[in-house]
């Protein structure tokens, strides 16, 4: 399988909404999603199997920190390195940064166990932060430079 990382475009948007409906409880809308190449702050990424769209990591980048708001992975492409692309593009597109963190529910012991093997640290909890179901979510932070 050969996947490719790639800038969020235009022509993403409709599997990128099809992927958010398919991986979360409250997907983003394709509006909200459509908004994101137009905001200043926003680092979305794609996951391309040949030109077909795997997975995507939306980011943000606010003073010297970033922010990654969601990872998704196609259900049938999972377990194949492509969340590991994803954030590791996004840790490298980020050294200007100081951290950068994330949100994950504590039940996720696979997300967490990759974060974690990325350089990811846990910085605290935020009680009762999903729902369907509610969960409280580990938050976890990449510190670039040793900068803790």
């Amino acid at each position: 399988m050969c996947i490719t990382v790639v800038p969020f475009t235009a022509q993403h948007i409709a599997a990128v909404s099809k992927l958010e409906t398919v991986c979360f409880s409250h997907p983003w809308s394709t509006d909200a999603l459509a908004e994101e190449l137009t905001n200043p702050c926003s680092r979305f990424l794609v996951a391309l199997e040949n030109r077909t769209v795997v997975g995507y990591l939306g980011c943000h980048h606010i003073a010297d920190e970033g922010f990654i708001a969601n990872v998704a992975v196609d259900p049938n492409h999972r377990r194949c390195g492509i969340a590991r692309k994803l954030v590791a593009a996004a840790i490298e597109q980020g050294t200007s940064l100081s951290r950068l963190t994330l949100e994950v529910r504590e039940s996720n012991a696979p997300a967490i166990a990759l974060y974690q093997s990325l350089g990811f640290v846990k910085d605290g909890v935020r009680p009762r932060f999903y729902t369907y179901p509610t969960e409280d979510a580990g938050i976890y932070s990449y510190y670039y430079q040793n900068q803790r």
